[in-house]
């Protein structure tokens, strides 16, 4: 094993970089940063120790990682009943996974920080005008104006306060019993009558509900164990600016946390072995996930867990593969077997969603439910004949009643995408097709 270089907090300005936002005011770039780093951090580092510490116990089959959110957070949707919607469709799936499993379920939502997304293109052509490519709400705004693309430094910090207002209100949620298991009922979402999939849920959280009467009859369990969840937030670690101004030592630790998040991912667009994203996340602590696609050849895909884990920390590095159901057979068995040659310990998690992008005739970014569950059974599949472990999964989804994937037991169809399309980026499974795919999981985890 090779003697890992020095690592600072500005290392990463050493080192080639992508998808970064272009500042025409660097000035004010400058103090925006200035006025951020001031600022109360959101998380605390013994939450995120706490987190690895679960995620370790999920790698070795002790529990199950559940991710999910919105594909990019608007501050527009920074409101409550969009955030108690998203809380309570995560509080519902991983419901239905822990009755499945008889295993503690590790929440993760894609919130409180999901602001930021890499494009494929700096650029967007609509007829005859040609603009900077929107790139999340932190960076610059959707409306396709010259004025509303130019990035904004004072996004960085309306990015920090809605990510505290959103995580302070989910705190309060479940300090404060909403997510009770003596009343799972009250979890529903007002429109969750009409789902398909509402008997089976309400099946489970009746049958919750009677154990754990029969339970504390006898005085076998402690209430507050019953009354609230844990529950962690994330986003992608894209905009490195942002990212370093949450970076410290915390009092009476020895390592970096950064405090913006418990967990961060590298996308499979910034995982270059020599670049800045890959230096930065080298020297925190957090839990860190790496997005595996197509493009990672195995021997990269090894040194990353190497450079980004070099003592082989449990918990530390989660492998989020992304194939699409047409390559996953391809590539993930050869990935798996690279890593188990190495052995380093990482929790493996599926993205069945980013490989699975499609257009309508009309040009519209949808996902059909079909094959998102294809690959997502064939990882379960995979991994099971490769003597590995399927130990998470990662979804874009919402609580909102939103049109914008195919399928499902709804049967959503191209004519049925623009009832209710709001997402702006990619699609994501609504209410009714996220509580279905958790009522699949839990049958193939069962088997």
């Amino acid at each position: 094993m090779s003697t890992p270089k020095p690592w600072s907090i500005s290392s990463w300005r050493n080192k080639p970089i992508k998808q970064q936002p272009n500042y025409p005011d660097q000035k004010a770039l400058a103090e925006a940063l200035e006025q951020l780093r001031a600022l109360p951090p959101l998380v605390f580092s013994g939450e995120i120790l706490d987190l690895r510490q679960q995620i370790a116990n999920a790698a070795e089959g002790r529990g199950f990682v559940l991710h999910g959110g919105d594909c990019a957070e608007r501050f527009v949707d920074c409101d409550a009943q969009t955030i108690v919607r998203k809380l309570k469709i995560l509080l519902q799936m991983s419901l239905v996974l822990t009755h499945a499993m008889k295993k503690p379920v590790v929440r993760i939502g894609r919130m409180a920080g999901q602001f930021a997304k890499p494009r494929s293109s700096d650029t967007e052509t609509i007829g005859d005008i040609t603009l900077p490519t929107y790139r999340g709400d932190l960076v610059n705004d959707l409306d396709f104006e010259k004025s509303a693309r130019i990035p904004d430094p004072q996004r960085l910090l309306t990015s920090y306060y809605h990510s505290a207002s959103t995580l302070n209100f989910t705190r309060a949620l479940l300090y404060g019993g909403f997510a009770d298991l003596h009343h799972p009922d009250h979890w529903k979402l007002k429109f969750m009558a009409q789902s398909p999939e509402f008997e089976r849920f309400q099946e489970i959280a009746d049958r919750i509900t009677d154990a754990i009467d029969f339970f504390e009859s006898l005085g076998g369990m402690q209430n507050h164990s019953l009354n609230r969840v844990e529950f962690f937030t994330s986003h992608e670690g894209l905009h490195l600016d942002y990212e370093e101004a949450f970076t410290s030592m915390p009092p009476r630790r020895d390592h970096y946390f950064n405090l913006g998040a418990h967990f961060l991912w590298i996308g499979d667009r910034t995982r270059q072995l020599d670049g800045a994203h890959i230096e930065y996340f080298r020297g925190i602590a957090n839990p860190i996930g790496i997005k595996v696609g197509p493009t990672c050849s195995t021997d990269d895909l090894c040194r990353l867990v190497e450079t980004l884990n070099p003592e082989d920390e449990p918990g530390k590095i989660t492998l989020i593969t992304r194939y699409g159901a047409e390559k996953i057979s391809e590539y993930l068995p050869k990935h798996i077997e690279a890593v188990q040659k190495t052995g380093r310990r990482v929790l493996w998690s599926s993205d069945p969603m980013h490989g699975n992008g499609s257009k309508t005739s009309s040009g519209l970014k949808t996902r059909n439910f079909n094959t998102i569950l294809s690959e997502l059974r064939q990882a379960f599949e995979i991994h099971t004949n490769a003597g590995s472990h399927l130990g998470g999964v990662h979804f874009e989804l919402t609580g909102n009643d939103v049109t914008e994937c195919l399928g499902g037991t709804e049967g959503l169809t191209e004519t049925d995408l623009t009832r209710s399309y709001e997402s702006g980026c990619d699609p994501r499974l609504n209410y009714t097709q996220s509580l279905e795919m958790a009522f699949l999981i839990a049958d193939m985890l069962r088997e």
